[in-house]
């Protein structure tokens, strides 16, 4: 698993890679390196920002228990923790995805849909760095998933 230092280093080598100002366009070569190392930073970043939130969580629940003299304001407050960990847990799962995609790249296959094989598009990449199909085969996915859920 990767360190935060390590995804900070990594991170500070594709931002220098990408020109602050740059954002891919339909004009240019899709999946080109330019573009790769665009999206490289993109989720370097994001992984980055969840690795800082989840060290915020852990240091807060290591700074001590709640102790809150009101019965409801306890319960308050373990909901609030009991939805951040949660967060944190989902936030977990995200990273294997955001790995998954940059696996990806560094094989060459990002960018393109895992069931048709074309080009997932640079705005759908750009809402969601870890798609891997188009929209058409996304709806179409959960189409079949849904028909399977009511069977």
């Amino acid at each position: 698993m990767a360190t935060a230092s390590n995804v900070s280093e990594k991170l500070a080598k594709a931002k220098a890679a990408v020109d602050p100002d740059y954002v891919p366009t339909d004009d240019e070569e899709y999946m080109g390196e330019r573009q790769q190392d665009y999206f490289r930073m993109l989720l370097l970043d994001w992984k980055k920002s969840i690795h800082d939130a989840a060290g915020q969580t852990l240091q807060s629940l290591q700074d001590g228990p709640i102790r809150e003299p009101d019965l409801n304001d306890r319960a308050s407050s373990e909901t609030d923790w009991g939805i951040e960990l949660r967060t944190r847990d989902r936030q977990r799962k995200l990273i294997s995805k955001i790995d998954a995609a940059l696996r990806r790249l560094d094989q060459g296959e990002y960018g393109w849909c895992e069931k048709t094989g074309d080009p997932i598009g640079l705005r759908r990449l750009i809402a969601r760095p870890v798609a891997t199909m188009t929209v058409e085969a996304q709806e179409a996915h959960e189409r079949r998933e849904k028909i399977s859920r009511d069977d």
